[in-house]
């Protein structure tokens, strides 16, 4: 956070970046395990035991031109990331930046330096497409919703999301569950400073956006949730639909598995990522499927993690997805996935 904020700035003490050294050299060349072979690149970065061997790490680093705190991140298209600049402040907005990718897709680097996509006071861990190419964001620590028709460069509209009955603490970060989960449609709400899970349900205003009407207490997280991502079972260390979470106050990205709603389920909690400083907002690469998340504070950097199953071909852009997942009962109905197939609730 920054340095006028009451959230804390996560620091790892206990661990130190690796350095490159000759016994360092020596335990890369021979395999020891004591030292993961991504190091070098993602310093003290180490992954769960379920899931060492099945991934690896890459930093990208600080986005070209993106002043201040890093916040959330969500794809503008397959080639273009948003994400929140000077977060937590009056100041804060959304830049847009192209990415580079590399013959096998994955995301390298950063294109031109990044533009103003949007004004977004106070914006947090969460930022994502929902219904109607509508994007929506959180505000810490006014524990405010913000939304944004295509096309606006300002909130369209700002909903607190206090109060009686509403999301307790302040937020920290949001997401829709995507298609092909259970639950599929359904707005999910994480408390930053309570660790409080919530559904959430939408309703069209009529102007194009959207209110929001009960909060329902649906889960427990822990750690400062700032980023939420949904996880396919078949990937390695995984076994079962899945939900990563943004730890940031624990420096880490925890894993937990899925009800029947879409929901963590209390107890399954694992570790999938240790080591880290400020752990922020989070997304999936739509072409390859890995894993992208920024960090508060410390480096305000872009971390990618591979080893993640591609989505299937001919995947529609992030704004795209976003306009048809109104189709899939985002207001009062759930989609559920059995053994790979899709069945109306």
């Amino acid at each position: 956070m920054n340095a006028s904020s009451d959230r804390p700035l996560f620091l790892n003490s206990g661990c130190v970046p690796m350095r490159l050294s000759l016994a360092f050299l020596a335990c890369a060349y021979f395999g020891f395990s004591a030292v993961p072979a991504f190091a070098a690149t993602c310093g003290s970065v180490s992954f769960g035991g379920d899931f060492a061997g099945s991934y690896s790490c890459s930093s990208l680093g600080t986005p070209t031109g993106v002043t201040g705190q890093l916040g959330g991140v969500t794809f503008l298209d397959n080639n273009t990331l948003l994400i929140g600049g000077n977060a937590n402040t009056a100041q804060g907005y959304i830049a847009s930046i192209d990415v580079v990718r590399g013959a096998d897709g994955h995301i390298t680097g950063f294109g031109a330096p990044s533009a103003f996509y949007a004004a977004a006071p106070q914006i947090d861990g969460g930022l994502t497409f929902g219904p109607g190419g509508v994007l929506f964001a959180t505000g810490y620590p006014t524990n405010t919703l913000l939304q944004y028709k295509p096309g606006s460069t300002a909130p369209d509209k700002i909903i607190s999301l206090g109060g009686a009955g509403g999301v307790g603490g302040t937020v920290g970060t949001l997401q829709f569950v995507p298609q092909g989960f259970d639950g599929a449609g359904n707005l999910k709400i994480a408390s930053y400073s309570t660790g409080q899970f919530y559904t959430a349900t939408l309703t069209a205003d009529g102007s194009g956006l959207y209110t929001v009407g009960a909060v329902t207490l649906s889960g427990q997280l822990s750690g400062g949730p700032e980023g939420l991502v949904y996880v396919d079972g078949g990937n390695a260390g995984f076994g079962v639909d899945s939900l990563l979470v943004s730890e940031y106050s624990a420096g880490k990205v925890g894993t937990y598995t899925l009800d029947a709603n879409g929901n963590p389920i209390a107890g399954t909690r694992r570790d999938f990522i240790t080591g880290l400083n400020g752990a922020e907002g989070a997304v999936i690469d739509p072409l390859t499927g890995d894993f992208l998340f920024s960090t508060f504070g410390s480096g305000n950097g872009l971390f990618v993690i591979s080893g993640f199953t591609a989505p299937p071909a001919a995947v529609p852009e992030p704004a795209t997805w976003a306009m048809m997942i109104a189709g899939f009962g985002l207001v009062g109905g759930t989609l559920r996935r059995r053994h790979g197939t899709l069945a109306t609730a």
